[in-house]
């Protein structure tokens, strides 16, 4: 046994070239890796290995410990502000307040940590890890091992059904295909063999003489010997470009930040205005810090992080229910800014079941229906046509193949062959059966080098048992081997009256995106000995019969999900490992927009010359992951909001790299690990289903701050102005005021927000400008606005209301406030809950049953005497009861008016539509 040292292990990096193991023959490979064919490595040579190279197994990124994402939920600046408020708190003797605020703190954390873990749980529990098995030489004796014991220099065998347990060149191989969808996206099986392959710079999927890891055998038997293990494999190379690729914050989360700092300025200023009032005044520290916290508890949205999880937890949930997990609570809003959609096509958009779509035999077209392995479906042909009889057919479909599939539709097998046991069976003929009862005579296996695949059987044709032989293969192939064809009524004619009609038939198959395969007979009576001994030389002078194309089906679900993107203003692109002609065709058929490129040629472009071209491409064919991870990259440097989906370990770095990266339930383990949601179902159409729920949350969000912030502008103003002004010695409410405000009032109308089903229009109108923050100058002017009005109201209300007449009511003009803000904050909320639409429109009595609430919630405040001792407020009489009512409605009055006026503003003419935006309705917004 040589016994030379193999290669130094090559780190797993994108940049770094690597051995071009398929230029190199096989006898070579063997050699650089200091192994024996027929012997194997020795035990301790490959415990030697093992050590040096590691494990035969993907490296997976931890997962974060609940304590480092409570730590991350405690370091938002708004927890951090409140955190802030309660040490002043206690440092002041204002107990009760710092114990509220704490609280809040706590519950922010809890929530946001529970909700964090919640949503991983439901992805971790989704993986099933198995521990596949490899039959491996050692010391010369065949032995099964765990496919993680493997190392460089293993020679491994192979047969149908097995999985790939590492990278490896190919010894030996007898009719080897392999499917490779989860390592290149090519839907068909690839045939294989050890032949030297004449350059290095061969693509991934041309590899012939190499088979990678994870992807699965469908037919013949091989020897390989390993050239790569673990994370220097193709799929740990793939695994290995996740961890270059940084996690972005969502959308959601920039805009809060910027929202947070907005907010931190505004609240600290007027902290700081209201300081400087009372040192120039005189007042003591205990009565600055007092009102330096009443301040700032009025200026901070205690309940902005609160809600905003509990809305997103509820996205969450109602997304989990259409069958999408999601990993991020904040994930749930990306979704809703998706402007570009980037989708795989095998298993994706497809069904990744090879099926039976267009029939051409006797020279005649036929039609298939019926989708993926599902044996129910029928032949349909035009009116007035004779019944075929597609006997022969029938024989070639069954015996000229080795898969099976079972009523289920469980295939073992060829899925190209699965498909054709199906046609079989739309026939109405039974494969296993008809295999049974006519065994095979001889053969000659299917082999890439010569394409085709001949059986030899003793067959009924027309009451007489005849011995014939049965081919399928290529096209181009079956018909140089024929001499003559059938015609309709299986009339032979010579085959170069019909070559033409034949070679436009394939094309037509072809330009279609179909896989064709052809079939052909001969007749040998009397020559059994001849044929049995020597099979090859009778592939000749055979009767063409006819052809069928072979397609992976669109899901049934995908072309309506693609239509309704479109709609939305949402630009869908398919990437596929597949030929671009055949993803072009797919792409026709989805509707998708124009324009299709391969991956040749999508390398030689630059960034530049890309970038100019996307918005007329959109179907990319042969691509590689480094070309999903640029096209990604691109868009999102274009401003577009990306998600990607897909269910390969090719796809995992474009997932991890877009905004809303999205894995299928059925996909591979390193794929849900890199995406930021799962679709269970495995359906397109989910995924638009849950971008429309995460722009109904964007919606909520948006109505929540304008409520919110409506009533922080409101607080500040008052706060300030008793405090400038020395209204009711300079404090207009107290801290447990406002954060009874917060906890108890505000809650409710934050509910009704929540709940307030979404506008049927929400998937007609175009993605929001991912550049247009919420906090933009329009919605700040709208915020204030709305702010002056609440402020006006109450100090309004306050300075209006007895005050001086007795100690009795020495709290009367505090209380007054406090109620008309509670009061006003409820009514608002009914109106600000949509905008600019009516807030006092239908569905209504479901939010009036939550508003109750916090209405009752208030008279007890003021009128329960525990209550009154905790937060300062006194009894109102019945008069003063209504004069609250009465200044409370003057807010929805005027909010509800001042959108009835930007309504009848914006409704004007809508002006003809341009000749462009009748061909692309998206160009009309």
């Amino acid at each position: 046994m040589v016994t030379r040292e193999p290669a130094p292990a090559h780190t797993p990096t994108t940049a770094e070239p690597r051995t071009a193991w398929h230029a190199q023959d096989a006898a070579a490979v063997v050699s650089a890796l200091a192994t024996d064919r027929q012997s194997g490595l020795l035990d301790g040579e490959a415990d030697e290995r093992r050590r040096r190279y590691g494990p035969n197994s993907i490296a997976a990124e931890p997962a974060p410990s609940a304590w480092s994402i409570a730590l991350l939920q405690l370091k938002d600046p708004m927890n951090l502000m409140l955190v802030a408020v309660a040490i002043v708190s206690v440092v002041i003797g204002e107990v009760p307040t710092a114990i509220i605020v704490a609280a809040l703190v706590v519950l922010n954390v809890v929530l946001g940590t529970r909700q964090e873990l919640k949503a991983r749980a439901s992805v971790d529990a989704l993986a099933r890890m198995q521990t596949p098995q490899a039959r491996v030489i050692r010391g010369g004796t065949l032995v099964q091992l765990d496919a993680t014991d493997l190392v460089p220099g293993d020679v491994v065998a192979l047969e149908a059904g097995d999985i790939v347990p590492a990278d490896g060149r190919l010894l030996t191989s007898a009719t080897l295909e392999t499917q490779e969808a989860a390592l290149t996206g090519e839907s068909a099986p690839i045939a294989k063999d050890p032949q030297t392959l004449a350059g290095a710079d061969v693509s991934l999927g041309d590899r012939s003489d190499m088979v990678f890891q994870n992807t699965s055998v469908t037919r013949g038997t091989a020897t390989m010997v390993v050239t790569e293990t673990g994370m220097h494999t193709e799929m740990g190379r793939i695994a290995s470009m996740l961890s270059a690729v940084a996690p972005s914050k969502s959308p959601l989360q920039r805009e809060l930040d910027s929202l947070t700092k907005v907010l931190g300025i505004i609240a600290w200023t007027a902290v700081a205005i209201i300081v400087i009032i009372g040192v120039l005044r005189g007042d003591s520290v205990t009565t600055l810090l007092l009102l330096g916290i009443s301040m700032g508890v009025s200026a901070i949205p205690t309940g902005l992080p609160t809600f905003v999880q509990a809305m997103l937890a509820f996205g969450a949930r109602q997304l989990a229910d259409a069958k999408a997990v999601v990993k991020n609570l904040t994930d749930v809003e990306t979704l809703g800014a998706t402007s570009a959609i980037n989708s795989d096509k095998t298993g994706t958009l497809t069904m990744n079941q090879m099926t039976v779509r267009s029939l051409y035999f006797h020279c005649r077209w036929y039609t298939v229906d019926g989708e993926g392995y599902s044996k129910s479906g029928k032949i349909t042909q035009v009116a007035g046509e004779s019944v075929p009889d597609f006997t022969m057919l029938a024989y070639g479909l069954c015996l000229d193949s080795d898969a099976t599939v079972s009523d289920s539709g469980e295939v073992v097998g060829d899925p190209t062959e699965a498909a054709l046991v199906v046609l079989a069976a739309k026939i109405g003929v039974d494969a296993p059966l008809t295999r049974r009862t006519y065994p095979r005579v001889a053969e000659v296996p299917f082999d890439s080098a010569y394409k085709f695949m001949a059986t030899f059987h003793h067959l009924q044709i027309d009451g007489n048992t005849r011995f014939v032989e049965l081919v399928k293969g290529g096209p181009d192939v079956v018909l140089a081997r024929c001499t003559t064809a059938y015609r309709p009524g299986r009339q032979a004619v010579p085959v170069d009256e019909v070559r033409d009609e034949l070679t436009a038939a394939n094309q037509t198959l072809s330009e279609k995106g179909l896989r064709v395969l052809a079939f052909a007979v001969r007749r040998l009576d009397g020559q059994e000995d001849a044929a049995t001994a020597d099979p090859m030389p009778f592939v000749e002078d055979l009767t063409f019969v006819g052809m069928v194309g072979i397609i992976d089906p669109l899901r049934p679900e995908a072309i309506d999900a693609v239509r309704t993107a479109h709609e939305a203003g949402i630009d869908v692109r398919m990437i596929t490992g597949d030929h671009a002609v055949t993803a072009s065709a797919i792409g026709a058929e989805l509707g998708l927009g124009p324009g299709a490129i391969g991956g040749t040629e999508l390398a030689a472009m630059s960034d530049d010359e890309l970038a100019a071209a996307l918005p007329n491409l959109h179907v990319f064919g042969r691509v590689t992951p480094q070309d999903k991870l640029r096209l990604a990259d691109l868009m999102q440097k274009g401003g577009a909001i990306v998600a990607m989906t897909g269910d390969a370990v090719n796809d995992a770095a474009a997932l991890k790299k877009a905004d809303i990266g999205v894995a299928m339930g059925s996909g591979s383990e390193v794929t849900k690990q890199a995406g930021k949601m799962v679709l269970t179902d495995d359906n397109f159409g989910t995924l638009i289903t849950a971008i429309q729920l995460g722009r109904s949350i964007y919606d909520k969000i948006v109505s929540y701050i304008r409520y919110q912030m409506s009533k922080l502008f409101s607080l500040v103003l008052l706060f300030l102005v008793a405090s400038i002004f020395d209204i009711n010695d300079g404090v207009a409410l107290t801290p447990l005021m406002v954060l009874f405000q917060h906890f108890f009032i505000t809650l409710f109308p934050v509910a009704v927000i929540m709940l307030d089903p979404a506008p049927p229009n929400l998937m007609s109108q175009p993605p929001r400008d991912p550049g247009m923050p919420i906090a933009n100058r329009k919605a700040f002017v709208q915020w204030f606005a709305y702010g002056v009005l609440q402020f006006a109201v109450t100090l309004a209300a306050m300075l209006l209301a007895p005050g001086d007449m007795s100690t009795t009511e020495a709290n009367v003009p505090m209380t007054t406030a406090f109620v008309v803000l509670s009061i006003g904050s409820i009514l608002a909320g009914l109106v600000m809950r949509r905008d600019p639409e009516s807030g006092l429109t239908a569905p209504i009595l479901g939010a009036l049953k939550i508003l109750s609430i916090p209405l009752v919630v208030t008279v007890c405040a003021v009128e329960l005497g525990f209550l009154q001792d905790l937060l300062m407020t006194t009894s109102l009489t019945g008069g003063q009861w209504l004069a609250c009512l009465g200044w409370s409605l003057i807010i929805p009055v005027v909010v509800e008016a001042e959108k009835a006026l930007r309504r009848r503003r914006h409704a004007r003419p809508i002006a003809p539509i341009s000749a462009a935006a009748a061909v692309d309705p998206r160009r009309a917004r």
